[in-house]
């Protein structure tokens, strides 16, 4: 099964509450933090919420 690597590439000061809890939901606490998930939907739909503060990555 594919997996995503999901690497805070951006701060998350000045952004919602919504997204810095996005943030920490996916594992991610600082700036340079990576996190390996199982490609599903839950996991893509919350990169897509923080895609201005990530960049995601598709793993085999």
């Amino acid at each position: 099964m594919a997996r995503l690597k999901i690497t805070q590439t951006k701060s998350y000061i000045g952004s919602k509450q919504n997204h810095r809890d996005t943030l920490r939901s996916l594992g991610l606490k600082k700036l340079g933090d990576t996190v390996v998930k199982e490609d599903r939907p839950e996991f893509r739909g919350m990169a897509k919420t923080v895609r201005h503060l990530v960049t995601v990555e598709e793993v085999d």
